[in-house]
């Protein structure tokens, strides 16, 4: 009897132990599990964030004005009298009347502004009242200057599925 006792408690001690053991090892899965999760939520996390091709066709391009065209890409700050705070800038002799610009972008939404340089000193001169431009420009969202001053962030702004198939801005001049 003795040993019937002995090894009847044996196999609940087994017993036991398998279940702690089985209780590890769903404890291992489950954290496999969570970390395959994890990785991959950050690989579509990553992806989402990677840049976007911005292309951005400029028209109206008055090519007997001489200089260059320069685009620029902005986010809310510095938009759009702040050059120095462009997030990307391009500028290219303006010899075709149509030119194409492409610039990678990770933000989500982003002002675009072209300036006709005909100095080509980087800056927009401005015509005899000190106010208004003397060269050429053009704003996202079909913006421009007004009698308020230069157009807002909010108003010239483009979202990423806004700037997927490329955006078109012409040139106006005074």
């Amino acid at each position: 009897m003795l040993g019937k006792t002995s090894a009847m408690a044996k196999p609940a001690v087994d017993t036991g132990h398998k279940k702690a053991l089985r209780n590890v090892a769903s404890a291992t899965v489950r954290q496999r599990f969570l970390k395959t999760i994890l990785g991959a939520s950050m690989i579509v996390a990553a992806n989402s964030s990677s840049a976007t091709e911005l292309t951005i066709t400029v028209n109206n391009i008055d090519v007997a004005r001489g200089g260059q065209v320069i685009v620029m890409i902005f986010g809310e700050r510095g938009f759009p009298k702040k050059h120095d705070q462009a997030l990307a800038h391009e500028a290219r002799d303006a010899l075709q009347t149509v030119m194409e610009f492409s610039f990678p972008v990770s933000l989500e939404e982003v002002a675009v502004k072209v300036l006709h340089d005909e100095n080509k000193d980087g800056k927009v001169t401005k015509n005899w009242t000190g106010i208004y431009p003397k060269e050429g420009l053009g704003f996202s969202n079909g913006q421009r200057i007004g009698l308020t001053g230069p157009p807002k962030y909010r108003y010239s702004k483009l979202s990423a599925l806004q700037f997927r198939d490329g955006v078109e801005i012409s040139i106006l001049y005074p």
